[in-house]
């Protein structure tokens, strides 16, 4: 299982184009429990923990990605698009994390400041 991600070593510094979002969850009613939640509206997949050959997507590492939008959601209103990789959460480093970390990470906050790269942006020359 590879640790590198997009081609370089962990530790080292990376250049890549990244977009910064701000995501504001909404209040949401569940439907099972009937209790408020803030909503994301978005799934991740991967993390280090994870093996990328058992993953629906393809992705070249085990970096955390978004693997659904869901239409109309704070997610998709913010401009989250699906296969973004996931580099940065309120300052946390995402690169080298369990999926399970990342899941807590994204639940804490009221408003994730995230920073993710897309790819098809243009590379920096």
């Amino acid at each position: 299982m590879s640790t590198a991600v997009y081609g370089h070593t962990p530790g080292e510094s990376l250049e890549c184009m990244s977009l910064a979002i701000e995501l504001r969850k909404e209040e949401h009613i569940d439907p099972h429990t009937r209790k408020v939640v803030l909503r994301v509206g978005f799934k991740l997949g991967g993390g280090i923990d994870q093996d990328p050959a058992r993953a629906p997507y393809q992705y070249p590492d085990n970096g955390i990605y978004v693997t659904y939008i869901e239409p109309d959601s704070p997610a998709d209103r913010a401009g989250l698009r699906r296969h973004d990789k996931i580099l940065r959460v309120n300052g946390n480093d995402f690169t080298m994390v369990t999926h399970d970390r990342a899941v807590k990470f994204i639940k804490r906050d009221a408003i994730l400041n995230m920073l993710v790269h897309r790819w098809g942006l243009p590379e920096i020359r």
